[in-house]
C-alpha cells in the first residue's frame, strides 16, 4: 500500500491517493482533479474508488469530476442523503481495494453524517495501518462541533464518545492522514505536521487529553473562531452534487467599455484580485479587494456574495485562471469576464478610478493621537485579545459588511489588519458604503508595534 498525500494551501486541504498494484482510491478529492489523473498514470494505476469522509462544509469536492473522468465508485456516508450516484457506507461498512481493506465507522461530531476509514493491508497483516480521520480527528486538534446551529452541544458529546469509544482503541502506530492541517478553520489548534499516529495524538492532542465529556463539550464549544460565510453553502452544494468543472463558462477577456458595462448590470460582482498596495494606488469604484496571493479562496468564500457574476481585475493575464479555479472551490461557478489590460487600460480609457491612501505607522499614529483619525483593528478577535493597540476599534474585516452602520461617514478612519491584506478588504468593503476618508495603515499592527505605539 502506498500513501500519496495532496496539499492544498490556503484552504489548508489534504487528499489522498491509496494505491495498490494495479488500482488505487482517491479520498476526498478537490475540484481540480488533473493532478489525481496525473499521478495514477504516473504510478501505472487505475483510479477505481472515491471515499469521502463527509459533506465538505469549506471546500466543494471534486467527487463527481473524478468519478466522471475515470468511472470511478464514489463512496459516501449514508446519513449524508447524497443526491448524486454513489454507495452508501454506515458503521462497519467494508470497501475492498485489491488487499487493501477500508472499514467505515462513523463519527459524528464535526458533522452528523461523518465516517472515517480505517485502512488495514493484508499483504502486510491484520492491523489497522492508517486512518483516514477527515475532519474527526486532525494532527494536535479535532474538528469544530459548531457548524450547524442549535447542535454544537450534541455533536461535540457525540464527537467525545466517538474519539474516545472508536478512534482512540486504534493500535499507537496506526498512522493518521486528516483532511485538513494548520491554516483551515475547521479546527481551532491544529499543527503543522500534515500526519501522525493514534499514539502521539493520544499523547500530545489537547482534545484527546480531556477526559470529562462535560470540559471536552466546554472546551470544544467556547471561544471557536468565526466560521465563514461559504461554510453554511458548501455541504449542501456537495449533498446535491457539484456542476461539474468541464461545464463552467471560462471568464473572457472585456475592453474597458465593455466591461464597464457588464459590471454595472444587476448580477455583477466586481473583484479585484490584485496586491493591496497596487489596490490602494488605483482601482475602480465600488470593486471588493481580495489579494490573489493571500487566503483567496477562503476570504472570497467569506464575504462575496452568493449566486452572482463574479468580474475580475488582474495583474497578468495567467492570473485569470488561478482565480477562477480559487472561486470554483469555493462554490463561485459563475466567472463570465476580466478586464483585458487591466487597470492601464481602464485609466487609458478615461473611465472613473478610486484611490486608498496607505500611510505609515508614524503618521498614522500622530493623526489617531490628535483626534482627527479613528483606527479600525480588522483583525480576528483571537489576535486583538493577544495584544492591540489602546484607543483602537475593533471590528473583524469580515464583519463590517454589516457592522459599517456603526461608523460615521464623515468621519476618517484607518484600518489595520496584521500586515495589510484584510485591511484592504476592509477599506474596499467600507468605500463601497460610502465612506471616502479611509486609509490602510501600511506594514499593519507588525509595524505599528514595531514602532513602539502598541504597550
Amino acid at each position: 500500500m502506498i500513501i500519496h498525500q495532496f496539499f492544498m494551501p490556503g484552504i489548508a486541504h489534504s487528499s489522498y491517493i491509496i494505491a495498490g498494484n494495479r488500482t488505487c482510491a482517491v479520498i476526498d478529492p478537490a475540484r481540480d482533479i488533473s493532478r489525481y489523473i496525473t499521478a495514477a498514470q504516473e504510478m501505472g494505476l487505475s483510479i477505481t474508488h472515491i471515499l469521502e469522509t463527509h459533506l465538505h462544509a469549506d471546500f466543494i469536492s471534486g467527487h463527481l469530476d473524478l468519478a466522471e473522468a475515470t468511472g470511478a465508485e464514489i463512496y459516501a456516508p449514508g446519513l449524508g442523503n447524497c443526491a448524486f450516484s454513489h454507495t452508501s457506507l454506515g458503521e462497519g461498512d467494508m470497501v475492498q481495494l485489491e488487499d487493501i481493506s477500508f472499514s467505515a465507522i462513523e463519527t459524528a461530531g464535526h458533522t452528523p453524517e461523518h465516517i472515517c476509514y480505517i485502512a488495514t493491508d493484508a499483504a502486510r497483516g491484520e492491523t489497522p495501518v492508517a486512518l483516514f480521520s477527515g475532519d474527526t480527528l486532525f494532527v494536535g486538534d479535532v474538528g469544530r462541533p459548531d457548524l450547524f446551529p442549535g447542535r454544537a452541544g450534541e455533536l461535540a458529546s457525540s464527537l467525545y464518545d466517538n474519539l474516545q469509544g472508536k478512534i482512540m482503541t486504534l493500535p499507537d502506530e496506526c498512522e493518521v492522514y486528516p483532511a485538513h492541517g494548520m491554516g483551515s478553520l475547521c479546527g481551532r489548534a491544529m499543527a503543522a505536521k500534515r500526519t501522525s499516529t493514534i499514539g502521539y495524538e493520544k499523547k500530545y492532542n489537547y482534545a484527546l487529553r480531556i477526559q470529562d465529556r462535560g470540559e471536552f463539550i466546554r472546551a470544544l464549544t467556547s471561544d471557536m473562531p468565526a466560521a465563514p460565510d461559504h461554510f453554511a453553502r458548501c455541504s449542501a452544494i456537495n449533498r446535491a452534487g457539484p456542476a461539474l468543472m468541464k461545464c463552467l463558462v471560462q471568464p473572457e477577456p472585456l475592453g474597458p467599455k465593455l466591461f464597464s458595462k457588464r459590471i454595472k448590470e444587476g448580477n455583477a460582482v466586481l473583484l479585484d484580485t490584485r496586491s493591496y498596495p497596487a489596490f490602494s494606488g488605483l482601482h475602480i469604484p465600488g470593486a471588493w479587494h481580495i489579494d490573489l496571493a493571500g487566503n483567496f479562496a477562503t476570504q472570497a468564500g467569506w464575504i462575496l456574495p452568493p449566486d452572482r457574476d463574479i468580474f475580475l481585475v488582474v495583474d497578468e493575464r495567467r492570473q485569470v485562471e488561478e482565480a477562477t479555479l480559487q472561486l470554483h472551490r469555493v462554490g463561485f461557478d459563475s466567472v463570465p469576464g476580466f478586464l483585458q489590460g487591466g487597470l492601464l487600460a481602464w485609466g487609458m480609457a478615461a473611465l472613473p478610478i478610486g484611490t486608498i491612501p496607505v500611510i505609515f505607522a508614524k503618521e498614522a499614529h500622530t493623526l489617531i493621537q490628535s483626534g482627527r483619525a479613528v483606527l479600525i483593528d480588522v483583525r480576528s478577535f483571537e489576535e486583538w485579545e493577544t495584544g492591540h493597540a489602546v484607543g483602537s476599534l475593533h471590528i473583524p474585516w469580515h464583519d463590517l459588511r454589516t457592522r459599517h452602520t456603526e461608523l460615521d461617514p464623515a468621519r476618517q478612519y484607518i484600518v489595520m489588519c496584521r500586515g495589510g491584506q484584510r485591511a484592504s478588504i476592509a477599506a474596499s468593503i467600507l468605500k463601497m458604503h460610502g465612506f471616502t476618508h479611509i486609509s490602510n495603515l501600511g506594514g499593519g499592527f507588525t509595524a505599528y508595534q514595531r514602532a513602539g505605539f502598541v504597550p
